[in-house]
Formats: C-alpha cells, structure tokens, sequence
C-alpha cells in the first residue's frame, strides 16, 4: 500500500506550510501554517481543507513560525484533537506565538470594523486568543535524537535545523519508505543559531528553497547595520525595524549589543522591544541553552540592551519620545501587529529610517517598502513613505542556496525523489534546476493542492 503526500501550502510560495501523508487509512499533516502575504493566498486560510480536520490523526511541527504553525487553531477548532508533536523549544514558543496571533487577528478585525474599512460587515478574526489557548494542550515536546510513534507503525525523529529556538528537520518512517522534512534550515554561520544538523538517510527529501535562487553577502549583519545605525544617530532619527518577533528579534538585540560593544554605536542610543511575544521569546534564550551560540553573558546582555515594552500604553509612550531611538517590532513583514503604528507614525519623516531585516514576501507591505514605493496603506490610508528604506541582505535566518546544496549533499545517499518547497516560484525552481544539474538528482516543484507519492 503507497504512501503519498498532498502539498496543502508551501508550494509556490513561503507560507501556509503543510504537507498532508497519507497511508491506509491514517493521515498525519507535517507542518500546519497560515498563508500570508497577498490577499489570494490569504485567503486559502478561510478554504477548509480537502480531509475533515477529525480525520488527521496527528501532527508533526518542524518549527513555531506561524507559516508553519498559526493554522493549528484552527484546525483544533474545527474537529482535530489529536496530538501535537513537537520539539520542547516549539512547544514554548508555540504557547507564545499561537495565543498572539488569536489576539492580533481580534484586534486587526476590531479595528477593521471600528473604522469601517473592511468589505465584510463585521470583519471577523480566523481565530481568536482564546482558540488558541484551547488548543496548547494537544502539544507534545520530542526531545531531538527520539525516535517515536506519531502513529503506530509510523516513527518519526526530529534533528535540530538551526534558523530558530526548537526548529527541527523530521525523518519521517512510513511502510518502509523514509521521508524527510528539511523545515527551514538555519545557516551554518548564523550569528546566533547552531548549524543544522547532517541529513540522515532517506527515499523522499522535502527542502525549503527560501533563497534557493540566491547568495548571502559575504559581510555580516554588523558590517551591515552599523553604518545604518550610525547615521540613524547622527541626524537624530527614529529607525523602525520590523522583526519577526521569534529569531531575528533576538539576533537584532544580539547585533546591536555587539556593535555598541566595540564602540561603533554610542551605548547611549535608546533601544525598544516594542512585541510582547518578542520579549517573552527573548527570556526563553535562557532556558534553551544548548540550541543556540550565545554564552551565558551573552544571554544576559540579550534580556538587558533594550527597554522591553509589553502594555500597549508603553508602546504609545513612545510616540512622546525624541529620537534618535530604535523600536524594533513584530510583525516582520509588517502584515500587522504593532510595528503598523510605528510606521504609521514614522514613515513621513525623512530623518528616519525603516530598516528590513530578511526575505520579504511579495504582497506584503515589508515587500512594497522594499520595492521603493512612496507610499504604504496601513489600516485603510495610504501613508507617505519620507523615511530612508534600507533592507539588510545579511539578516536572513534561512539558508542560501550553496548551503542548502551543501546540506542536501550531507545525505549518506542519493534519495529517489526531491521536492522543492517553501519558496517562490523563482527560487524553487532555481534549486530544483542545480539539485539536477548539480547532484545528478530527480526533483521537482510540486503543485499546491497536488498528491505525489513517496
């Protein structure tokens, strides 16, 4: 009896990561992400699923990011009440992530229709804080190196991928055949993260193509923003960074401790965390020791070298404050969260900056403040965009495309068959056309909605 996958999201694009196996009569979702980014894909978010949620038996979490994690509410609120199995830094994060991203869609809809700018009469969240709360209790922390039974039969193990705090690739076992997940993978010299782990063996590999098309500079992210930064002080400014609130918040803070370290920013310059689920993240540093580069003084300095703003009368305080200061906030592609209110403010004035940390997805407002435009539409008015826009290039916490050859090359063996996902059509289908040319491999960028077997 075949094992086949179905490319629920993930495919064509960088988000709504989930991947559907199937074998008899058990099903089993690797990943079970929220699309972002344009309306079109936003809204597969709202499209049920083509199997009933009660009939997944369990689910696998490579990592907490929310394009990979942020339908599970959903999914438990319709009819799942399965296990969740996931690596204990997930597991943390997740009980930070999920509950936010409840709240922030309450707050999104709220204020939608407080100001009457959404076409639907209410607006409605795709699930609130406390869905998410609900559904906490079907995690289930793997430690990395386990092997275990996500359904009899099936044995699964979770190896560490870098990028983020409990990011795991996943060797998936089913009726003989090996399956593995990459996740998103880390980078070898990541500022703050471990290298991921060698590849284990196995028939079928799914790998992330993030920047499957491209190369990372060859200068670090201090190289990077400290010249940003040094101007940004200069001429008195306010620089808003939009961070992905698990990760690069954390290697920003990390970043910016160093450089005012060896003296290339003032240690006067005020530093903001303006994201509850940011700070809450960066205190879970402490407790994942072994995942991470940092030395315990190193960590300390993390939970010091900002102002950690949690009540949203703090981050309105800021509005009150001269610069120069830097407020970084979540979300990271500024699709929403408090970060839109910064903007808001800030983004008229040409003595600030609006700094950009990684990949950008196309349609989101991160992407049209890359791409140059003069304005941006935050909360259904166009804002002026006076502000210097500058996109690190050296930020990303994914790897490149030599590093994810580099690691597809750490299999003992070739695999019969290579998916390439998590990735706009271009990057996808620049790392399928090298792990072919290159590796001599078969690969391919399935379609979303499509079944292939293992």
């Amino acid at each position: 009896m075949s094992v086949n996958i179905t490319f629920l999201g993930g495919t064509g694009t960088v988000t709504g990561s989930k991947y559907l196996v199937r074998h008899g009569n058990e099903s089993l979702l690797v990943d079970c992400g929220l699309f972002q980014g344009y309306k079109l894909l936003r809204l597969r978010n709202w499209t049920p699923l083509p199997i009933a949620p009660d009939q997944v038996t369990a689910v696998l979490l490579t990592h907490a990011h929310l394009d990979h994690s942020g339908y599970l509410p959903l999914l438990a609120k319709e009819g799942f009440s399965g296990p969740v199995y996931a690596t204990s830094g997930t597991r943390d994060l997740c009980r930070i992530l999920l509950p936010d991203s409840g709240h922030i869609q309450e707050e999104d809809a709220a204020f939608a229709n407080r100001h009457g700018f959404s076409k639907h009469a209410p607006a409605l969240p795709l699930y609130t804080r406390q869905d998410a709360l609900d559904c906490l209790h079907l995690l289930k922390a793997i430690d990395f190196g386990q092997t275990f039974q996500p359904i009899p039969g099936w044995r699964a193990t979770f190896s560490p991928a870098g990028h983020i705090l409990g990011a795991a690739s996943v060797l998936l076992e089913v009726a003989g055949r090996r399956i593995l997940f990459s996740g998103d993978l880390g980078r070898p010299d990541d500022l703050v993260m471990n290298p991921p782990a060698k590849a284990p063996a196995a028939d079928t590999v799914l790998i992330e193509s993030t920047y499957g098309d491209r190369e990372h500079p060859k200068e670090d992210v201090l190289a990077e923003l400290g010249p940003a930064l040094q101007t940004l002080a200069k001429r008195g400014g306010v620089a808003v960074i939009p961070v992905f609130a698990v990760g690069r918040a954390q290697a920003l803070l990390h970043a910016i401790h160093l450089l005012k370290v060896r003296g290339d920013l003032p240690t006067s310059l005020p530093v903001f965390l303006d994201s509850p689920m940011a700070v809450h993240t960066t205190y879970l540093f402490e407790n994942h020791a072994g995942e991470h580069r940092l030395s315990s003084k190193d960590t300390h300095a993390l939970t010091h070298s900002a102002t950690m703003i949690n009540s949203t009368d703090e981050s309105r305080a800021l509005a009150n404050r001269h610069g120069p200061m830097v407020i970084l906030s979540a979300s990271g592609m500024a699709t929403g969260g408090r970060v839109l209110h910064h903007l808001a403010l800030y983004a008229g004035d040409h003595r600030n900056m609006i700094i950009l940390t990684g990949f950008q997805a196309p349609g989101t407002r991160g992407a049209t403040l890359a791409s140059g435009a003069k304005s941006v539409r935050i909360h259904g008015r166009d804002m002026e965009v006076k502000a210097e826009v500058v996109q690190l290039q050296s930020a990303s916490a994914h790897a490149d495309g030599n590093q994810l050859l580099a690691w597809l090359r750490t299999l003992p063996q070739a695999p019969d068959q290579v998916y390439v996902v998590h990735g706009e059509l271009g990057a996808s289908d620049e790392l399928r056309k090298r792990i072919e040319h290159e590796l001599g491999w078969r690969a391919m960028v399935p379609e979303h909605g499509s079944t292939w077997p293992t």
